[in-house]
């Protein structure tokens, strides 16, 4: 139950009289950075899970030599 073209159209008509429409490419470029900007995070965050969880087993094998 995706979004269809119909509904696409009535969500740009409203955003149209809400913003107006020298403010809507303000506002998607905004909201493309903001994107771009999380996928970023988000990668970054599972390279470091990635990693951290490696040198945890690792840890985990090592046994103390008291």
């Amino acid at each position: 139950m995706g979004i269809g073209v119909q509904e696409m159209i009535w969500i740009f008509l409203i955003l149209v009289l809400l913003f107006g429409a020298k403010k809507l490419p303000e506002l998607a470029q905004g909201l493309g950075k903001g994107i771009r900007e999380f996928k970023k995070a988000a990668k970054e965050i599972e390279e470091d899970g990635a990693g951290g969880e490696k040198k945890i087993s690792s840890d985990k094998t090592e046994t103390p030599s008291d």
